[in-house]
């Protein structure tokens, strides 16, 4: 005996905005390509930030959808709760174990066609975007001497520190 499960498809966008209007903010994950030049490494990014929070889209590099849905819900929760997270300066005591992280501005004339939900979900396409760089097993953050050579590909900087 077999079950026929309903047809769950839905336009994208309207799950985004599904998901905007149950959590405050959608997740977008985008998955690697291994073909491009050079690779582009998995990533995710939020919709929504700036209307929930008052504070820029984030994008993080390198992670599983559900370890970014985790850091961006800690993230989320963070805010929501009222913290005033800083942009562009080393965060400690976001992550477990005193470990630092940091949230930098990106360039987007440059990079704005990595996001283009953020883009399509607001009627004028403008927002602000952060990258969350987080580090590797040694405390290293990805803009810094002695960072993993081999999570570079995994993590590339696009945010610029001030």
């Amino acid at each position: 005996m077999s079950i026929e499960l309903p047809d769950f498809s839905i336009p994208h966008q309207e799950k985004i905005d599904w998901m905007v209007e149950t959590h405050g903010f959608a997740l977008e994950a985008v998955v690697a390509d291994a073909s491009a030049d050079p690779p582009q490494p998995a990533y995710a990014y939020t919709v929504g930030f700036p209307e929930a929070f008052g504070f820029p889209e984030v994008a993080l590099f390198g992670l599983t959808p559900s370890a970014a849905s985790g850091l961006v819900g800690l993230v989320a929760d963070c805010l929501r709760g009222g913290t005033e997270i800083p942009v562009g300066v080393e965060v400690v005591g976001l992550l477990d174990g005193e470990l630092r992280c940091c949230f930098a501005p990106v360039d987007l004339v440059i990079w704005s066609p990595m996001f283009p939900i953020c883009s399509a979900w607001r009627r004028d396409g403008t927002f602000d975007l952060v990258q969350l760089f987080w580090p590797d097993r040694n405390g290293f953050l990805p803009y810094e001497p002695g960072y993993n050579p081999a999570m570079v590909l995994a993590q590339p900087v696009i945010g610029a520190m001030s």
